[in-house]
């Protein structure tokens, strides 16, 4: 693939820019993707973990004619898990998931998606791109979670399955879910309308005392471990400043309407140092800098005993937002006027409200939502973060997107290796900033 130079970056940038309200209307007729009026949408499940049960929930409670006709997992247990849970609460009127379309393996989710007009992509991250460009290739529209990729050459990825999906006029809408609740919405439509003015600083925030952890167990591969225990290692989650805190990240992009032309930061583990958490950090600091000069502090941290916090706050040239996911939302002036207080107590749930969105769109045969491009660059600029404080060195947009560094392992076969392997102690390689080289 070319490099993706300075003018290709403005390219992606105005395109997301044009896509930031979050919608695209189009009255052209979809290609080779589910027809107006055709009847009962069905869909495919890829990921049947707890999310991944969960976005199929929320799409089966629109109020559309939609079934779940395929499931694919690497696993059979979670696979089993998920599809007691959606046939223990809708039975055959809503979930027609025979055996033959189950599929189990790291190969299952093409003839999965073969069976369907809508995917629900949801396995863990790292296989986000491949799922997401063969959904693309069979004409399917796509809901998939974020983040939307681990490394470099899966951004990339994921942006040419984009256009081709733009191309093809098909519906794509990503799990960054506060893109889909009122009060991210409305709050944000007044700054764009400059009730703040221009926006010049900001902080983003995702605290918390940390996730779970699926111990190793007796006769496990090393590849059906990590894919167990998923989370802490990079080719699969990304870290969490990409699994999580992403949401907090697009947030700022949101904003900025812009993305970052660099960034520095640091990083380490503190806390969580134990062989069970892999080889990710447990906090990350970073400065992102604007081409602006807006420079948007983020910080997140997995610390158990500490505060948390997962929210963002900007301040403009006239005034300052409070935002958070408990639907908050809050403009002042420098005076301490309230400028607009959002009263969110009855909104929409935004996980429910992609789904509603997305499967009105399919309904009506329109194609309104392209969030595959702006959702890649938010998982970019997350990748950004994280390759500043591994290496401790300030990190260009440019050098970031262009990397050729590929976590990805050679061959997914439950006896092959991953790239990153343990020592005779059972502990992980760990970035080391300084001295690591990420890009």
């Amino acid at each position: 693939m070319k490099d993706f130079d300075s003018n290709k970056r403005r390219e992606f940038l105005k395109a997301s820019a044009i896509l930031a309200g979050g919608a695209m209307l189009s009255s052209l007729p979809l290609v080779g993707a589910y027809a107006a009026g055709r009847g009962t949408i069905k869909i495919a499940l890829i990921g049947c973990g707890g999310r991944g049960t969960g976005a199929a929930f929320q799409a089966l409670e629109t109020k559309y004619d939609v079934k779940l006709v395929a499931m694919a997992d690497a696993f059979r247990d979670r696979l089993d898990q998920s599809y007691k849970s959606l046939f223990g609460k809708y039975g055959k009127s809503k979930v027609n998931v025979p055996e033959s379309r189950k599929f189990v393996g790291f190969e299952g989710y093409k003839q999965a998606i073969a069976a369907a007009d809508v995917v629900l992509l949801a396995a863990p991250p790292g296989f986000r791109p491949m799922h997401f460009e063969e959904a693309v290739k069979q004409n399917k529209h796509v809901f998939m979670e974020k983040p939307v990729a681990t490394d470099s050459p899966g951004i990339r990825k994921v942006l040419a399955a984009a256009e081709e999906a733009k191309n093809k006029k098909l519906n794509v809408v990503v799990g960054l879910q506060r893109r889909y609740q009122n009060n991210y919405r409305e709050t944000i439509k007044r700054i764009e309308d400059g009730a703040i003015g221009d926006i010049v600083s900001g902080q983003v925030y995702w605290n918390s005392g940390g996730v779970w952890v699926r111990p190793r167990e007796a006769n496990q591969t090393e590849m059906e471990y990590q894919m167990r225990n998923w989370y802490y290692f990079n080719w699969l989650c990304g870290d969490h400043i990409t699994e999580q805190h992403v949401h907090n990240i697009d947030i700022a992009n949101w904003v900025k309407n812009s993305y970052p032309v660099s960034a520095q930061g640091t990083g380490s583990r503190f806390q969580r140092t134990g062989k069970e958490y892999g080889e990710i950090f447990d906090n990350h600091t970073v400065e992102f800098l604007y081409a602006d000069g807006t420079v948007i502090q983020s910080q997140c941290r997995h610390y158990e005993g500490t505060r948390n916090r997962v929210d963002e706050s900007f301040q403009g040239t006239k005034g300052r937002v409070y935002l958070s996911a408990n639907n908050s939302g809050k403009l002042w002036d420098y005076k301490g006027n309230v400028l607009y207080d959002h009263a969110g107590k009855n909104d929409p749930n935004p996980y429910q409200a992609e789904h509603d969105e997305l499967f009105a769109a399919i309904a009506a045969g329109q194609y309104k939502f392209a969030d595959a491009e702006r959702s890649a660059l938010s998982t970019m600029t997350s990748l950004l973060g994280r390759y500043a404080t591994y290496s401790g060195q300030e990190i260009k947009w440019e050098d970031a997107l262009n990397s050729n560094v590929d976590l990805m392992p050679e061959t997914l076969a439950w006896d092959a290796l991953p790239k990153v392997l343990p020592d005779a102690n059972g502990f992980y390689p760990i970035a080391i900033p300084g001295k690591t080289k990420v890009i």
